[in-house]
């Protein structure tokens, strides 16, 4: 531990000089949680016996899937020139899923620490953080990680940063999160170049509300910013939105374990339990203010996320209905960017349409709600959401395929992405090809460097959400990055496609597709049910459907009793009479014979191709 990390403790309640807010920002996978894990070291917070990689990254699922879901807020001591500061550093995740975590975290911030691979080079995700900072005037220093490795190429990286950003190379920090070379200067040049936080402290109390989590013994632990004022255990506070009183029982900053102060003041990001069991009580962007000497005016919060991906969850025990309602709430909590509602199904029952950021954050939300609430789910094919206006002038908004209207359709909007591509430059042409392929549309192509080239293309989000990712980075050998943003939405040539079971619709497997793509979508999933029904007495035929009109067919043919077996020899008549007979069986049975789809079809059919791949690498 260094000696000025030793001298360096956390003072109770700290004057806003000597306070700096900031946050690490960077695309996935460029070093943020090691760099992270550096800075605890070294102030001293967390020593060596505790320490652990991705010491901030609290779930089972980040930790073994190498990625930051949720934005964790630390407090670190630091000394300057004899002075000891105190540093609320938030770690936030690079992924495009979560970038609503990001977004919470810079309002709560003066600063932001923008980290590029030395290996690597700027990619997608770092110009959209970068983007967002930008939009909230934050102060920016530019890092380059990872230099100890081979491949590293500091002078080339920091002259591209440096373009981006506007300034000199020189001024690009270079550090390694790994051996901590570098990290000492980083935490100086935050203290001289970030802001100190201003508010008024002789105010009434305001606090941000960025984030929250419920813990089942102490109930909802609110993460505060405070704003104005102050705010003092047992004291009676107010959420302003819903004007709900509650005692402040204990208050306290995270370092990075909870730690009680006697109260937070101006500037200072911390943590407040008011023994409070019901998880809508804590809004994420809710003003807290106190109820003696209430503030007049509340903060401005956060915009609301915009859903891009619905998907139905459904228990597939009937009984856990409200245990997946209870575990949603909680969820929630937590993460502020999941929206929900109650939707029933002919074929699953009762489940919830959810919203997502994409298909990661689709696929982390259905895998938390099975570890941390032992739940059994299936998730029905991912959709986007659609604006449908039939000729009589009527107009619908379709989350679910099976909510599409029937009758004659005027036009059906689909929401559009700008979307941002970066890659060498060898992969333009294959990278070209691919968005052609899925109806996209160029904007601009601009290099970046020598050999670093940046596509804009507007692209339909059903396009995206499944598959796209995956075929950039093969195209790319791994090299190419992605990063989208929604633009609103255009008309296209789309049709529903139902599927007919023995003449019958199966809502849960409709599915809205490009009239092009109609054709192939329906042979692939009639292809793929004629495997997992299992054969009935009677022949059951799989139809897929535009309309009125059936595209594509397969049938599960009928188990047969062999009732020949008993005829050794004998007139040909008494064999033609006994095949007829049983004929005459099958068509009785197959009036009034009903097809049951086994749960397990449902679950192997409505899974994407690429989750079952993913399933097979696990």
């Amino acid at each position: 531990m260094s000696p000025r990390a030793l001298k360096a403790l956390v003072p109770s309640e700290t004057s806003p000089e000597l306070i700096r807010n900031f946050c690490i920002i960077a695309h996935i996978d460029h070093g943020k949680s090691t760099l992270a894990d550096r800075m605890l070291q070294l102030t001293g917070i967390v020593n060596d016996r505790q320490m652990r990689a991705q010491y901030l990254d609290r779930m089972d699922i980040e930790r073994e899937r190498g990625i930051t879901i949720k934005s964790q807020a630390v407090r670190l001591p630091w000394e300057f020139e004899t002075v000891t500061y105190a540093m609320n550093m938030i770690d936030t995740p690079g992924h495009v899923d979560f970038t609503y975590e990001v977004s919470r975290s810079l309002a709560a911030c003066e600063g932001a620490v923008l980290l590029v691979d030395a290996a690597q080079g700027i990619e997608a995700q770092t110009l959209a953080n970068l983007y967002l900072a930008m939009e909230n005037d934050m102060e920016i220093i530019p890092v380059l990680n990872k230099i100890d490795l081979p491949a590293a190429q500091p002078e080339k990286y920091a002259e591209e940063l440096a373009n981006l950003i506007g300034g000199d190379p020189a001024d690009c920090l270079r550090v390694s999160g790994k051996t901590g070379e570098g990290v000492a200067e980083l935490l100086d040049r935050i203290i001289q170049k970030v802001p100190a936080p201003v508010g008024d402290p002789d105010a009434p109390a305001r606090a941000m509300i960025f984030d929250s989590v419920y813990d089942s013994y102490r109930g909802v632990v609110t993460y505060i910013r405070m704003i104005d004022g102050r705010l003092h255990p047992r004291e009676q506070i107010q959420m302003m939105s819903t004007k709900a009183v509650h005692e402040l029982l204990e208050i306290g900053v995270i370092s990075p374990e909870p730690v009680i102060s006697k109260g937070l003041s101006v500037g200072e990001v911390g943590y407040l339990i008011t023994g409070v069991k019901d998880v809508r009580q804590s809004k994420v962007g809710d003003t807290v203010t106190t109820k003696l000497k209430p503030a007049v005016n509340a903060l401005k919060g956060y915009a609301e996320p915009k859903p891009m991906v619905y998907s139905g969850l459904y228990p597939i025990d009937g009984s856990d209905y409200p245990n997946l309602r209870d575990a949603l709430d909680k969820l929630r909590l937590s993460d502020a960017s999941l929206v929900y509602e109650p939707e029933t199904s002919a074929a699953l029952g009762f489940g919830f349409r959810c919203g997502f950021l994409g298909l990661l954050h689709l696929e982390i939300i259905t895998e938390r709600l099975e570890r941390e609430f032992n739940l059994s789910l299936i998730a029905t094919a991912p959709s986007v959401v659609y604006h449908v206006t039939r000729e009589d002038g009527s107009a619908f908004v379709v989350t679910n395929p099976s909510e599409f209207p029937e009758g004659k359709i005027r036009e059906v909007k689909e929401p559009m992405v700008k979307a941002t591509i970066l890659s060498p430059k060898d992969y333009v042409g294959t990278i070209m090809e691919l968005c052609q392929q899925k109806r996209g549309v160029m904007v601009d192509m601009i290099y970046l460097g020598e050999d670093r080239v940046q596509l804009r293309y507007n692209l339909p989000l059903a396009e995206i959400v499944f598959d796209f990712f995956d075929q950039l980075k093969s195209k790319t050998q791994g090299y190419g990055s992605l990063d989208y943003e929604d633009d609103g939405f255009a008309v296209g040539d789309l049709v529903k496609v139902d599927l007919l079971l023995q003449g019958e619709k199966v809502d849960a497997f409709s599915s809205i597709v490009h009239k092009d793509k109609a054709y192939a979508h329906g042979t692939k999933i009639v292809g793929k049910l004629r495997e997992l029904i299992p054969r009935q007495q009677f022949e059951v035929p799989i139809q897929a459907a535009v309309g009125s009109r059936i595209i594509a067919r397969e049938s599960v043919r009928a188990m047969r009793k062999d009732v020949l077996a008993k005829c050794y020899g004998g007139d040909v008549s008494r064999k033609r009479k006994l095949l007829e007979k049983q004929k005459e069986g099958k068509k009785r049975m197959k009036m009034v014979g009903r097809v049951e789809v086994p749960q397990d079809a449902f679950i192997q059919a409505l899974s994407s191709d690429e989750g079952q791949k993913a399933e097979k690498k696990k």
